[in-house]
């Protein structure tokens, strides 16, 4: 298959792309608005299957349809996107413009393409509402984020567009996504840099709410599996089976750095952005497409610690604070 993959330089979408490139049998046009990371930031990559472009999806809208209209792709895969909870407050026309606007004219454009056999949004559970059970894919969006909403609106579109007139939209919703070339400003990496810098991690509102944590090699292999096999028109939730708090996650962070738990957290108040409670319920993509997460948290979560450790001088190099660009 010929596949796009936008927002390619993504946590995700990095390593949806390496999962493309090892199965050897998919060639990849990477699009993302800032250069080509460095190796440290994904694993090989054969370059005669790969090719890269840096574009923008708020500036190079042309630009863009274009590359893609060249390369013709079967899939397209959308990961790009504003994606900090706390940030969408203090910037939620950023959010908008990228994550709907933006989207919305490449949609509008790919749905005169007929290259075009699936275009894939990759979601959040953030568009569901915290309370209640574990939410299935019926569930009636109702987002507590400026970036929350600007997902789920861009969801709505995707979907009408295919009832309007058959356009191949998937939407997969995911939790929280954790792996080795993560941000260092996310909760495992920014864990174990702290602690191999002798610094106190912050356990936001204690961090004892049970959530779901999602190894993104296990998200990549359900993108993969929705593609493959899932129909058009159609939202899948993926999440793991196992549930899990902040504070279970830095616990593992420190048994593996040999570092004694109490010592090195302390308590501090919540932050707004935080949905306590949401879950979501991945029952639908188990049952239709046998999908199901594969990768034990504490086996992730050392996994992460030991890239850290094994790239520690690049990794170390990075903020440990979320930087916005518009």
């Amino acid at each position: 298959m010929r596949v796009a993959v936008l927002g390619s330089n993504s946590f995700a979408g990095g390593d949806f792309i390496d999962l493309l490139l090892g199965a050897g049998a998919h060639d990849v046009l990477a699009i993302s608005r800032s250069p080509e990371k460095s190796s440290c930031a994904y694993a090989a990559r054969p370059r005669e299957r790969f090719a890269y472009r840096q574009l923008d999806l708020n500036r190079d809208s042309a630009e863009i349809t274009a590359a893609l209209d060249d390369f013709r792709p079967d899939w397209v895969v959308n990961f790009a996107a504003q994606g900090e909870l706390a940030a969408s407050w203090e910037h939620p026309d950023d959010y908008f413009r990228t994550n709907c606007v933006a989207l919305a004219a490449l949609a509008g454009a790919l749905s005169r393409r007929s290259y075009v056999r699936r275009f894939l949004q990759v979601s959040t559970s953030s568009v569901y509402p915290s309370t209640g059970p574990a939410h299935p894919e019926a569930s009636p969006p109702a987002p507590a984020t400026p970036y929350g909403v600007s997902k789920a609106a861009f969801d709505q579109l995707l979907l009408a567009y295919h009832r309007s007139s058959g356009f191949p939209a998937q939407i997969v919703r995911p939790p929280n996504l954790y792996g080795p070339y993560q941000q260092p400003f996310r909760i495992v990496p920014k864990s174990a840099i702290t602690l191999k810098r002798g610094g106190s991690i912050e356990l936001h509102g204690g961090g004892r709410v049970a959530k779901q944590f999602l190894h993104v090699r296990d998200a990549s292999q359900a993108i993969l599996a929705v593609l493959e096999r899932g129909a058009t028109g159609e939202i899948y939730n993926v999440a793991p089976a196992e549930l899990a708090s902040v504070r279970e996650i830095v616990a593992l962070v420190c048994r593996r750095l040999g570092h004694d738990f109490a010592a090195c957290t302390r308590e501090v108040a919540d932050r707004r952005e935080q949905q306590a409670g949401l879950l979501i319920d991945a029952t639908k993509i188990t049952r239709e497409l046998d999908w199901a997460a594969r990768i034990p948290l504490r086996e992730g979560v050392e996994g992460v610690v030991d890239w850290v450790e094994r790239e520690w001088d690049a990794v170390s190099a990075q903020p440990l604070a979320y930087v916005h660009r518009a």
